[in-house]
């Protein structure tokens, strides 16, 4: 986790929201009553810069496809289809900070495991930073490696030999890829991974994960039933039979 300051208490307009560019993200700081929240600069819908919404200081508004958040969660009312990411907010002598978690925390796949298995994961993960334009593997690599990210953004491009398409969805913090690493008799990537800007990952072993997971029997099938969930979702968007 890291803490990282944003501005001073008083830069935030009462009741009101300002957007802040912090380590190349943007990141949403709003105040509501005697409380501060701080979420993702950007609408998971489209790249709209949510600062440039709405805000009734209970809920902010995308001004683009008026998708709409509850401040206090970040849960999505309404028309909204996915939640904001939220940062834990520190207040210290009239600065605020936020407090960034790893992208393993929030996993989604991960969700459940006990704490000493993540524990155990977090040790094995490496943090990886590539600039946009950067392939994380190729079709036909050997797929050693699950990966997680915790920033930027992650196109796909999949298929076999010269038959390739577009997967046509993006990722946000916390989702895997590169998730064959897990699976038996899967030994090459059948999709290419690239970065289309800067973007940092966790890479971790596949095996060393399985190992992980096989010495916590619970954890591993609560993991391994969230990923059976998470391919079979990835099939679905992308069009597979």
């Amino acid at each position: 986790m890291s803490r990282v300051r944003v501005c001073k208490t008083a830069d935030i307009p009462e009741n009101g929201m300002k957007g802040y560019e912090l380590a190349g993200r943007r990141v949403l700081v709003a105040q509501s009553g005697d409380c501060y929240y701080a979420y993702q600069g950007i609408c998971p819908h489209q790249e709209v810069c949510l600062d440039e919404g709405f805000y009734d200081g209970s809920v902010l508004t995308c001004h683009q496809h008026l998708w709409q958040w509850d401040i206090t969660t970040g849960a999505a009312v309404g028309l909204a289809e996915a939640p904001l990411e939220r940062y834990d907010v520190e207040v210290d002598d009239g600065e605020l900070y936020v407090v960034q978690a790893s992208a393993l925390q929030v996993a989604e796949i991960f969700a459940g495991a006990s704490e000493a298995t993540l524990a155990r994961l977090n040790d094995i993960a490496r943090r990886e930073e590539y600039e946009g334009g950067s392939a994380l593997y190729n079709i036909g690599d050997p797929a050693d490696d699950l990966y997680i990210l915790e920033s930027g953004r992650v196109e796909f491009l999949i298929g076999r030999d010269e038959r390739t398409t577009a997967a046509g969805f993006m990722l946000r913090k916390g989702e895997v890829f590169g998730w064959n690493a897990m699976l038996e008799n899967q030994p090459s990537r059948i999709a290419r991974a690239s970065c289309l800007e800067k973007s940092v990952v966790l890479r971790l072993s596949g095996k060393e994960t399985l190992q992980i997971l096989d010495a916590d029997p619970v954890s591993g099938f609560i993991v391994m039933r969230k990923l059976s969930n998470l391919i079979a979702r990835y099939l679905t968007l992308s069009g597979a039979k």
